[in-house]
């Protein structure tokens, strides 16, 4: 037997070999139902620095609250051009970029309805396991009732929120902020 370091025990980076196939920045094909949306932001450390190695990777529901994923037992629509699925890797900047449709409200642990959101997990050199957080929408009604919403404190809820692009039309800004003032909120999965 050989012992050898898996990659959840090997700090990056090793994003670009083998995994540029799974890069997909558009998450909505043609003629996907629901409101197209752009996110867009940087991935920044403790000192306000772009991380030009990080990933970010993301799973939602289509516009009607339906996962593409076969175990999803909801009896809602599926929109054959919406993978649901996105990687995106950030450039020397930190910067990210995707395009999606806003998701529909899919049931929490309790059965009753989440907000709309996008779940993210962020890879990165450092990082020896994935970090998880999500994105809601502005001005969402659903995000006063959330459950994880809920459980965040709620001076610090606002790093979960996507904020409206000033002068750009369906543009939303979002950035991760690994430590320090207004770190993001990352969750315990």
């Amino acid at each position: 037997m050989t012992l050898r370091a898996t990659t959840s025990q090997t700090v990056g980076p090793f994003f670009g070999i083998g995994l540029e196939r799974l890069n997909c920045a558009e998450l909505a094909g043609p003629g996907v139902a629901g409101e197209r949306v752009t996110i867009e932001g940087r991935v920044l450390d403790a000192d306000g620095v772009g991380v030009p190695d990080a990933v970010i990777e993301l799973w939602q529901a289509n516009s009607h609250g339906k996962y593409a994923h076969p175990e999803d037992p909801q009896d809602k629509p599926v929109d054959a051009g919406f993978q649901g699925y996105g990687r995106i890797p950030t450039d020397e900047d930190g910067k990210f970029r995707f395009t999606t449709i806003k998701p529909g409200a899919v049931p929490g642990p309790d059965g009753k309805l989440q907000a709309p959101h996008i779940a993210v997990s962020v890879f990165m050199r450092g990082l020896l396991r994935r970090l998880v957080t999500r994105i809601y929408f502005p001005d969402e009604p659903g995000n006063a009732e959330d459950f994880a919403l809920g459980l965040v404190e709620p001076g610090r809820r606002g790093t979960l929120v996507a904020r409206l692009a000033p002068g750009l039309d369906g543009v939303l800004k979002w950035d991760v902020i690994m430590q320090g003032p207004g770190e993001t909120v990352f969750f315990d999965c």
